[in-house]
């Protein structure tokens, strides 16, 4: 199958055309999924040529990659910057702040964070800088994992703390749990409330042994 040319952008000296494309596929994202996407579709959304996106992106899943690959690069950003506080406060703040950080990532760019772990809509095996974007926030939350738990660190402690923050993410974009509230301040409390008594059971003694917070 003959893949398409690269087109050319429409010209405009002042505009960052590569952005605005994918801006425009974020909020196609966020307001009807991956389904929303076509390559024609953020052309009109942008206000560029239909041929313009085909300049910087190869087809919609080029695009896709693309948010994907920006998603789990910020992510792992974020995390990092809670993981830090375990040296300027402690144990507790960071695990306290990595659960906020995924949940606000996810809920201030749910489209995106809907596709970041469906390899059905972006294939990583296709696209290396996904895997290497993955990759690192993998490894920013195996660094929680021997933050909080040190010697006893292990893959079901790493995925204990996955599941916490993904599963309420993913409960409260599309769940019922965000359908519960009348107004953001009674979600925020909810979720910090949440994320305080989590981090009470994670930093319970293990084994006789109290883990340092």
């Amino acid at each position: 199958m003959s893949k398409k040319k690269l087109g050319r952008p429409k010209a405009n000296v002042t505009r960052d055309l590569r952005n605005d494309l994918l801006k425009t596929s974020r909020d196609l994202l966020n307001e009807g999924g991956p389904a929303a996407i076509s390559m024609r579709e953020v052309a009109r959304r942008s206000n560029c040529t239909h041929q313009a996106p085909y300049h910087y992106f190869e087809d919609r899943e080029t695009i896709l990659a693309t948010l994907v690959t920006e998603g789990f690069t910020e992510l792992a950003r974020l995390l990092a910057e809670a993981n830090d506080l375990a040296a300027t406060e402690n144990v507790r703040s960071a695990l306290v702040a990595s659960g906020a950080a995924y949940i606000e990532f996810a809920l201030s760019q749910p489209g995106v964070f809907r596709i970041m772990f469906r390899p059905d809509v972006c294939n990583p095996l296709r696209f290396p800088a996904v895997q290497e974007a993955g990759a690192r926030a993998r490894e920013v939350l195996e660094r929680l994992n021997v933050i909080v738990y040190g010697k006893k660190a292990s893959p079901a402690f790493a995925t204990i703390l996955w599941s916490h923050v993904h599963g309420l993410s993913c409960l409260m974009i599309d769940g019922p749990l965000g359908m519960r509230f009348e107004n953001t301040t009674e979600k925020e409390l909810l979720l910090r409330d949440v994320g305080e008594k989590f981090a009470d059971l994670m930093l319970k003694p293990i084994g006789g042994q109290s883990l340092k917070i």
